[in-house]
């Protein structure tokens, strides 16, 4: 499996990984975990080097971000059964800007990209990630603004990323991260009336035309590296 989950805060991501966890463990064998590290700061981080990170110039933060995603779209990764995200490159592309102090078009950052956008970087990452892996999927959750401000004020987040005034901006954002995704498969799910349950239930019915036969069992075949061998040889 290659499932990117994105969305804005509190639209259940988290828990949605949770619920794929425990389905593809019953249904598929073990090790079909998620890298989640790419909120800001991250959560395996200590305290201390959360406070250092977060007081960081932004310059050391953009660095910083690039290398976990980097790091992530290594070749190795992809050899195995499954690379799992939450958030990755397009949460990136909207968080970065708005909260990072990097990224954006008046960003003045010529060492990032042409323009310094993050949203260019997203499709260059997509581009390498659809040679890699051509059967990667990404799964957008949405929620009603007033469902996001209420799960906020119910359950806050320790390092909560979303202000209550962009939440209707971060959702949109997210919908364009979502629809410019050059990945195929991909569809959204709103939350916003669904519990933890439903919402996975609603996800197996919608991933369903995407599995593969690799899925379905916890080892991969000589053929299937041997295909990542020739996509990573198209890069050299």
């Amino acid at each position: 499996m290659k499932l990117t989950i994105i969305g804005c805060e509190y639209a259940g991501k988290t828990t949605l990984s949770q619920g794929i966890v425990s389905w593809t463990n019953r249904t598929a064998g073990e090790g079909r975990g998620f890298h989640d590290h790419f909120a800001m700061p991250n959560e395996e981080l200590s305290p201390e080097s959360k406070e250092h990170l977060m007081a960081a110039p932004a310059q050391l933060k953009e660095m910083f971000q690039r290398f976990m995603i980097a790091h992530h779209m290594s070749r190795d990764f992809f050899v195995g059964p499954d690379q799992n995200f939450i958030g990755f490159h397009i949460e990136e592309a909207v968080y970065a800007p708005l909260y990072y102090g990097y990224g954006g078009e008046d960003s003045g950052a010529a060492f990032r990209s042409g323009t310094g956008q993050r949203t260019e970087m997203a499709r260059a990452v997509e581009k390498e990630l659809m040679r890699l892996a051509p059967d990667a999927a990404v799964v957008l959750l949405k929620a009603r603004p007033e469902v996001i401000r209420r799960r906020m004020r119910d359950n806050p987040h320790e390092h909560q990323i979303l202000r209550d005034e962009d939440t209707e901006h971060v959702l949109t954002r997210f919908e364009e991260e979502y629809e410019w995704s050059l990945i195929q498969n991909k569809f959204a799910i709103d939350t916003s009336d669904r519990t933890p349950q439903e919402t996975l239930d609603e996800f197996v019915k919608r991933f369903e035309p995407y599995i593969t036969e690799a899925d379905r069992s916890p080892t991969w075949g000589e053929d299937r590296k041997e295909q990542i061998d020739r996509a990573w040889a198209s890069y050299l």
